[in-house]
């Protein structure tokens, strides 16, 4: 038997990869209005993405309850060596508490090890993946468990806001400075540090905020592995791989698309990218 990694959906994680690697995701919850949608259960990233645009009302995220990651839990104990969970960082979410609360709650003769992932969205899904490869090849549960703690020291993540519109909305900053930001054409850029996000500069074009992603790219070179993610602007995804093929090869970066659980303060129009770092670097 081998070890079950496990998710929650703020990974962004694509659903043929999920399927490949048979990881288990437990869905965060969405909330517009009174109505209450499961992440990539009830709903998907076009529909959201729509009612984001339309909605009178700003929606909400939730984290999912420890009783969904123990139920999660208790579907793999009896086929797996152990179960891996690992999780959107602590400091922007209580989805890792859940599961740890969760962990606490089973007895079971199976070993449990909760994890704390440090990132969301493709940081967060890069981990999780690794963890899911070696899990897969019949590695043990401490080998799954230390790769995962390596690949998060191994990843970053970096990127841009087309508008602050939807971070006033959310609350994330003050409807003054969403003003201020658009009045200026100021679009601000994102990174993660200690498991926060942070502001990384602002640009007042998007081909300023590409340059400073390729630039983040080339600081962190040599790259083992790359996701681009983006809400809603395939076009300039596909362009911004293209670009980045000249610093990496093109065979390791791959396209996903942003999900609710960061698109809900970004909007449409996200630009980012997270990365892992070769090793040994």
């Amino acid at each position: 038997m081998n070890v079950k990694v496990v998710t929650d959906s703020t990974s962004d994680i694509p659903s043929n990869i999920v399927n490949r690697l048979g990881i288990a995701i437990v869905p965060v919850y969405l909330r517009f209005g009174d109505t209450v949608f499961r992440d990539g259960i009830d709903i998907g990233s076009d529909e959201f993405y729509k009612k984001l645009t339309t909605s009178a009302e700003h929606p909400a995220t939730s984290q999912p309850a420890p009783e969904d990651f123990a139920g999660t839990f208790r579907e793999h104990i009896k086929d797996s060596a152990g179960i891996v969970s690992i999780n959107i960082s602590s400091r922007i979410s209580g989805t890792y508490n859940s599961a740890v609360l969760a962990k606490d709650m089973m007895d079971v003769s199976i070993p449990i090890e909760v994890i704390d992932s440090k990132f969301n969205s493709a940081g967060l899904g890069l981990v999780v993946i690794a963890a899911a490869r070696l899990a897969q090849s019949g590695a043990s549960f401490t080998e799954v468990v230390d790769e995962a703690r390596r690949a998060i020291e191994q990843v970053f993540m970096f990127g841009m806001f087309a508008t602050m519109k939807y971070l006033a909305r959310s609350g994330r900053v003050s409807n003054a400075v969403a003003t201020a930001s658009r009045i200026l054409n100021i679009m601000p850029l994102l990174t993660f540090s200690n498991g926060e996000i942070v502001r990384g500069g602002l640009v007042r074009t998007t081909g300023r905020g590409v340059d400073r992603i390729c630039n983040f790219v080339k600081n962190n070179l040599p790259v083992s592995e790359l996701t681009v993610v983006h809400s809603v602007i395939p076009d300039q995804a596909n362009l911004l791989k293209q670009r980045l093929g000249e610093l990496v090869p093109e065979e390791v970066i791959s396209i996903n698309e942003l999900g609710a659980a960061l698109g809900v303060h970004g909007g449409p129009g996200m630009l980012l990218v997270a990365l892992r770092r070769s090793s040994g670097n």
